[in-house]
């Protein structure tokens, strides 16, 4: 696979990403560049956030522009990530937010997260066909010791930020929600919702080309420079000159070609598999509500749904290195980690499984930069939990670049990312803390 820490261009050789996702419902290939082009703003990366910063750029401004993708519209995480649409992004509860910014910012941070959620609607309602399935999202206790805090988190957000999240028993969760294997609480968001996630960065990538937009399929970019005041991008085959520049490649950014995001994000691998469709005794032990999503509060999450045609779909951590990635022993992990979850499903098979890029940052922080000297902007580091919020981000980047009155007072415009100190030990130190992690597993900690 892919490893932007290690390959200095990704493949452009790629129609799409090998995920469950992927059908033939909406697959419109997009032509590379060829030749020598002109445009006023220029995005890197077709994916939610590229693809909704062109769509807003030409809908809301009439702003013209051309994207130029690596492969095809969602083939990096935009169609590789498991459909959660959830209020939030980065890895700050409420009470951590409230602790760096003050409850009045916390709460029009929170509002921001509920916002993107909106976003992700109006498009589908708008005519995208994405497989919605509403049902929620519930959030476990794996521990007893999380309960207290997990069911504050809840009346907190219920009564200062806006949403309505229930607290949960382990006997509520067993009788209505979930019963195939042990929770000591939850907490639950009825708002959230599952989609295909492949599906919808399709219908964005249609819905932005009938605006107007250019979207290049297939041209990787090998060379950024700053020429006279313009940014001038070279693909093996073309050249594209413009006046702006919008980074929109997240986890699969390449390391060095623009330097204002080199070592500012630190590329995670997240792994998922999808079983055969479960029979309706395993249906059963699982005991699953129609729709609803998990995740526990484990540091290494796992995260699964029923999908439509009743697979279970199960994720967590993968390998650490890109050219491991596809290792039959990470899919063998995350089967075990599924029947640690749910024991009754032994005989299960495996149907599907598939990796991708998250973009972690530093202080767990997602941002939407500005650089207007250069007249460069870039979104970022969304830390695996971005779908809804990279699509608003996106938005928010053309707002950026035309109407920047429009936006709220929010810190993720006001400052880059963060550079990570040490940035060749990322990988060592995240390979200690897996085994850590694996070890407080191991012995019940």
């Amino acid at each position: 696979m892919y490893d932007p820490l290690v390959d200095n261009v990704p493949p452009s050789d790629q129609h799409q990403p090998d995920s469950f996702w992927v059908s033939e419902k909406s697959s419109d290939a997009y032509l590379p560049l060829v030749g020598e082009h002109k445009t006023d703003v220029v995005i890197i990366g077709a994916g939610y956030t590229g693809l909704s910063c062109a769509l807003n750029l030409a809908q809301q401004f009439g702003v013209e522009c051309t994207v130029v993708e690596a492969n095809q519209p969602g083939w990096g995480c935009s169609g590789r990530n498991g459909g959660f649409v959830l209020p939030g992004t980065g890895r700050l509860s409420v009470q951590q937010m409230r602790q760096r910014w003050g409850k009045s910012v916390s709460q029009s941070i929170y509002a921001e997260y509920l916002n993107s959620i909106d976003t992700v609607n109006q498009l589908v309602d708008e005519g995208i066909d994405c497989e919605r399935v509403a049902g929620g999202y519930l959030k476990l206790a794996h521990k007893p010791s999380l309960v207290s805090a997990l069911h504050n988190q809840a009346k907190e957000l219920a009564a200062d930020y806006g949403d309505s999240i229930l607290s949960l028993s382990a006997d509520d969760i067993a009788t209505k929600y979930l019963s195939g294997t042990r929770a000591y609480s939850g907490i639950y968001y009825p708002n959230a919702f599952g989609i295909n996630p492949w599906l919808l960065c399709q219908g964005i990538a249609k819905k932005a080309a009938d605006a107007g937009v250019t979207i290049c399929g297939n041209s990787a970019v090998i060379d950024c420079q700053r020429v006279d005041k313009q940014h001038v991008l070279r693909t093996k085959s073309a050249s594209i000159t413009a006046n702006t520049l919008v980074v929109a490649t997240n986890g699969y950014g390449q390391r060095n070609l623009y330097k204002g995001l080199k070592d500012r994000t630190f590329p995670v691998i997240s792994s998922i598999i999808v079983t055969q469709p479960l029979t309706p005794q395993q249906l059963l032990d699982v005991g699953m509500a129609a729709g609803l999503m998990f995740m526990d509060t484990r540091p290494l999450k796992y995260y699964y749904r029923i999908l439509a045609d009743n697979r279970l779909l199960f994720g967590g951590r993968g390998a650490i290195e890109g050219k491991k990635a596809n290792n039959a022993k990470y899919q063998k992990a995350l089967k075990d980690g599924l029947l640690a979850t749910f024991p009754n499903l032994y005989d299960v098979k495996i149907s599907a499984f598939w990796s991708g890029w998250v973009s972690v940052s530093l202080d767990d922080y997602p941002r939407v930069y500005h650089d207007p000297q250069n007249k460069i902007l870039y979104s970022s580091g969304y830390c695996g939990a971005g779908l809804a919020f990279s699509i608003q981000a996106g938005k928010r980047l053309a707002q950026l670049h035309c109407a920047p009155e429009q936006l709220p007072d929010l810190p993720f415009w006001k400052s880059p990312l963060k550079q990570f100190p040490f940035a060749l030990a990322r990988r060592p130190a995240l390979k200690t803390f897996y085994a850590w992690e694996a070890f407080k597993r191991k012995v019940g900690m």
